[in-house]
């Protein structure tokens, strides 16, 4: 190549690099991945579309569930910390928790990397993370993309959405018409930030020295909750559930209730964890709290009183369910009551 020729690699793009991420990639999904039914016979990773054999799953009424979303600016603190193991789990978690709140098992997954310059360690770091997060979520990550952008992303900055795919009997949707007077609010813990709410807390950080117990807490990843709520569909115990991302606990509540019934929260119940509490004492309302953050809870279910014990029986017990609410039907959506517990 003469010396001022130009070139895709000169421009920013180099595709040997995005070629050996591919090979990588297809390398670490045959890893420890049991051969299913739906498993293709050839390697799909790299091909122009993504297979998933639907023929053998036996499910009556099968209707497909789609999910997309993304981590937000929790990306932008990955960067600061250099910690990029992590993110890729909640990427998946952020998909696969909003596919389970109608009742879908997961099947597959697709990740889109957007990148200023590609950094062929910092992209396996983030797809091990992806590859940990389908594991736990019992699916399987078939294909994606990964985009070299310079001059749209600066030379260290990279952005991830995801997307996933799921399937469940028209018989076994969890929908909100589910809901009935006097069901139960449960409430199940969050494992901390989870994905929502980083915007205002690197506002935070911009302005205040980061204590050495809550650093670690800025990128716990976020909880995935599918091995225990399906156990619970597959035995017709929910009636409607939420998953608590951006807006809060009673904004997505409200999306899992009729709008004949009233959501009622009883908020000195819920079990705020302790990077919520320092937040909070950045000058931060409680209003503002819980419309930007779990505040400690990141699933939510909508019950029958008499399923209580069984439920609770499914989880673990750091992420054990509690009541701290209820459904009855008066004028009024939403009825909040008591206060948060700082």
């Amino acid at each position: 190549m003469k010396r001022n020729e130009n070139s895709y690699k000169k421009s920013g793009v180099n595709i040997s690099l995005a070629n050996k991420l591919v090979k990588y990639i297809s390398l670490i999904s045959k890893k420890g991945v049991k051969k299913t039914k739906s498993s293709p016979k050839k390697d799909v990773i790299g091909g122009f579309g993504s297979l998933f054999d639907i023929s053998k799953i036996k499910i009556k009424d099968p209707v497909i569930v789609s999910c997309t979303d993304g981590v937000g600016t929790k990306i932008d603190l990955a960067n600061k910390f250099k910690k990029f193991d992590t993110i890729g789990i909640d990427l998946v978690a952020m998909c696969i928790n909003d596919l389970i709140v109608q009742g879908a098992k997961p099947l597959f997954f697709l990740d889109y990397i957007a990148v200023g310059k590609l950094n062929l360690d910092k992209a396996k770091k983030i797809l091990k993370g992806i590859f940990k997060g389908c594991k736990i979520s019992d699916c399987k990550l078939i294909g994606g993309e990964t985009a070299e952008m310079p001059g749209i992303y600066s030379k260290d900055k990279f952005d991830l959405a995801g997307f996933s795919v799921g399937i469940v009997s028209k018989k076994k949707i969890l929908d909100k018409s589910n809901v009935n007077k006097n069901n139960i609010v449960l409430a199940i813990p969050s494992s901390g930030i989870h994905s929502n709410g980083y915007s205002l807390v690197r506002s935070i950080l911009k302005k205040n020295k980061i204590p050495g117990n809550i650093k670690n807490e800025l990128l716990r990843p976020t909880k995935i909750y599918s091995k225990e709520v399906l156990r619970l569909t597959r035995k017709n115990l929910i009636n409607s559930a939420a998953h608590i991302t951006g807006g809060g606990l009673i904004e997505n509540l409200l999306r899992s209730v009729p709008k004949n019934l009233t959501l009622n929260i009883n908020l000195s119940k819920i079990k705020i964890i302790k990077v919520f509490k320092w937040l909070k004492s950045k000058n931060i309302s409680d209003h503002e709290m819980l419309k930007t953050f779990n505040c400690g809870i990141g699933f939510c279910l909508i019950v029958k009183k008499k399923n209580i014990p069984l439920i609770k029986r499914v989880f673990p017990k750091k992420y054990k369910p509690y009541e701290i609410g209820y459904i009855s039907q008066t004028k009024n959506k939403v009825n909040l009551f008591g206060s948060l517990q700082w």
